[in-house]
């Protein structure tokens, strides 16, 4: 159990790890590509090694070395060992979804599990449009969940997929879409949840060498036969991680500084930069990275559809803020690591702090005196480092399982001592 102790003061520099979301991306493209790349900064943490191990056992040559990942790109086309292939994935969805993908161009059977929790996130939105692409697609347990049995070929073509579940299906499909004999058009049949990270998903494409057309609002893409070129390839800073240590300066009226943050980064969650700034934050940006200054706050409303990772973080911030703060748009949270709505809320109550869960957002009632209480982040690695930020104005808060923060995060709690040194 980890106790969070109050801090009247922060002034500091937190210097964070690369981003999780680029780096699956990337060790996917990488694997995909024509020669070697190298990958530098990537995260290293459980989502990313499930990522990494997963690609190994597709038949992917990987070297790990202390500057670098090294992967040798298969072109597009793996040939794991075995004939048959079981890849246990934990609890991460990204990689279970990028992975379903990836394993249709492999010609051998593969098998995609992982924890209990992963086995109830839905994948029926992408693995429809890979069965309806001529993939084998065979269940071994509740249909259209892990554990699955995929085995390409894919066809490809044009395809339609719903938008409105979860982007990961439709960047699961880009990432694999050049090496397709025929190429891909996608239609989405739907406005796409996240949009943010469908165009990190296509920025990283566009790193690796493919090319392709797209229409503004992501609703319908080409892509053609081609291939992926190896390359040296840098992991921006992660603006999911560093979005705990902003918040921490808002509610503490206190200044933290993140070195290395791109102000162009397609991240999603570079957003909430913005969102503190209409709360009342000052965010300073300069050559060396970006400041978050805490200020007088106040409650706003806001449609979080595309940076859902970080409305946990937001509800907690909103309880010290003058007035209602109403998050909006995110029913989609409820099939991530938990149900992230229902979660929230109900570890916010255990602290005293006025919050109700809507079908598609939360309600907080600001500037109510909280209490302490004993946290449990239902092992969602989110929930866990949301509610640290309470800690820092609250005596008494103890977080259970603190342990769950290596999904995302493994020095996260390190990192959280620098905001008293």
């Amino acid at each position: 159990m980890k106790e969070i102790r109050p801090l009247s003061n922060v002034n500091t520099t937190i210097s964070l790890p690369g981003s999780k979301s680029i780096t699956h991306r990337a060790f996917v493209i990488a694997a995909l590509a024509l020669g070697q790349s190298r990958i530098e900064d990537a995260l290293i943490c459980d989502d990313t090694m499930y990522t990494l191990n997963g690609l190994k056992q597709l038949g992917v040559q990987i070297e790990q070395t202390p500057e670098a990942i090294i992967i040798n790109g298969v072109n597009g086309r793996p040939v794991p060992e075995k004939p048959v292939t079981e890849i246990y994935l934990g609890n991460s969805g990204t990689s279970l979804r990028f992975l379903a993908s990836f394993a249709t161009l492999a010609r051998k059977e593969v098998i995609l599990t992982g924890d209990e929790r992963l086995q109830q996130r839905p994948m029926e939105d992408l693995l429809m449009v890979l069965k309806n692409g001529t993939a084998q697609v065979d269940f071994k347990g509740e249909e259209w969940h892990a554990p699955v049995s995929i085995k390409g070929p894919f066809r490809g073509g044009l395809v339609k997929i719903p938008g409105h579940n979860s982007s990961q299906f439709l960047s699961s499909l880009l990432l694999i879409s050049p090496c397709i004999p025929y190429g891909m058009e996608i239609v989405v049949q739907n406005v796409p949840v996240s949009i943010f990270y469908i165009s990190l998903t296509l920025d990283v494409m566009r790193s690796f060498g493919m090319s392709y057309r797209a229409s503004d609002d992501c609703r319908w893409f080409r892509i053609s036969p081609q291939p992926y070129r190896g390359r040296t390839y840098k992991v921006g800073v992660d603006a999911s991680s560093a979005a705990y240590f902003w918040a921490a300066a808002a509610v503490t009226g206190g200044r933290v500084k993140t070195p290395n943050i791109n102000p162009d980064s397609k991240q999603a969650d570079m957003g909430f930069l913005k969102v503190l700034e209409e709360m009342g934050c000052k965010v300073e940006w300069d050559d060396t990275g970006v400041a978050v200054q805490g200020g007088e706050l106040h409650g706003i409303e806001v449609d979080m559809v595309n940076m859902p990772d970080q409305v946990p973080t937001l509800a907690v911030t909103a309880l010290f803020a003058k007035g209602k703060t109403v998050i909006s748009n995110v029913s989609h949270l409820r099939t991530k690591e938990s149900d992230r709505l229902a979660v929230s809320a109900q570890e916010i109550a255990k602290t005293g702090g006025k919050i109700t869960e809507l079908d598609d957002g939360l309600v907080i009632e600001g500037g109510t005196p909280l209490n302490g209480a004993e946290i449990d982040p239902h092992n969602d690695h989110r929930i866990a480092m949301s509610m640290a930020v309470a800690g820092l104005m609250t005596e008494g808060i103890k977080i259970n399982n603190e342990e769950c923060v290596t999904k995302s995060l493994p020095n996260f709690w390190e990192l959280w001592e620098e905001l008293y040194r």
